[in-house]
């Protein structure tokens, strides 16, 4: 594994929009000392870009296959990079 920063980038499908999903992944994403963000796609689908060391984005991935109470996730599309750097903290952009 490693050492030096990656980024993840994730479509999660399912009962993801109206359950405060974002919510949750902002939080989750802060404890975890991740920068990037969250946002609702027109398919209903949510996507998350995550940078951090590799351990970090493994847990949030953890997360995001399980989401909020109110969530079904039926599925992840996931990719992973290098980190890019542009990023400072982590937000809900829409």
């Amino acid at each position: 594994m490693s050492a030096l920063p990656q980024q993840l980038h994730a479509v999660v499908h399912g009962r993801v929009q109206g359950v405060s999903f974002r919510y949750y992944t902002l939080q989750r994403a802060n404890e975890l000392g991740l920068v990037g963000w969250v946002s609702n796609r027109y398919d209903r689908t949510v996507e998350v870009v995550a940078e951090g060391p590799r351990p970090a984005l493994d847990k949030l991935v953890a997360f995001l296959w399980q989401g909020p109470l109110a969530a079904t996730v039926t599925d992840v599309d996931i990719s992973w990079m290098m980190a890019t750097g542009r990023y400072d903290h982590f937000e809900i952009t829409g």
